[in-house]
């Protein structure tokens, strides 16, 4: 899915995350907690999500506020990754310039020779996040442009409004 933040600059910024999860409470994805992305939710903790489907000529849009996830949440997904995704998330000063891919090299080394007992803890600076839907547009193509699109808005009681959009 595509996440789209707003820096502590007023500057928008999208990159593709994977969503990991979607439940009752919304969209989970995990991330470095010093990347750009989570540094722009410290400064501005809304955000919106695009997941788009061309073969089917279908989009869902999600926007609203965003909440760190709990350790044990973090913790238990972290643990089912991949040995090299672990060893990644300790090498990978995300966000951050490096020299060039050497120098990340070293770091992915010396964080296989930190763990070689195979035991690769999550890193403190690593977790999840969870986006919890305001509002939730579900778009399908039309023929000539009239596409349809739907919009759910969340109300205070805790149901949601569903407006029909002009495409």
């Amino acid at each position: 899915m595509t996440l789209a933040t707003l820096g502590g600059d007023g500057r928008p910024s999208a990159r593709v995350v994977l969503l990991r999860r979607l439940d009752a409470r919304g969209l989970v994805f995990h991330t470095n907690r010093r990347s750009r992305k989570a540094a722009d939710l410290a400064a501005s903790p809304h955000a919106a999500l695009v997941l788009h489907w061309k073969a089917t000529g279908r989009q869902v849009r999600v926007e609203g506020p965003v909440q760190l996830l709990p350790d044990d949440e973090s913790d238990a997904y972290f643990a089912d990754r991949p040995m090299d995704s672990r060893l990644a998330a300790w090498a990978s000063p995300q966000s951050q310039p490096i020299a060039g891919r050497e120098e990340l090299d070293r770091l992915l080394e010396a964080a296989r020779r930190r763990f070689q007992d195979g035991d690769v803890p999550r890193p403190p600076n690593w977790g999840g996040f969870l986006v919890v839907p305001e509002t939730i547009e579900f778009w399908q193509h039309g023929p000539h442009r009239l596409h349809d699109r739907l919009r759910y808005t969340r109300r205070a009681a805790g149901d949601w409004a569903i407006d029909r959009l002009a495409p």
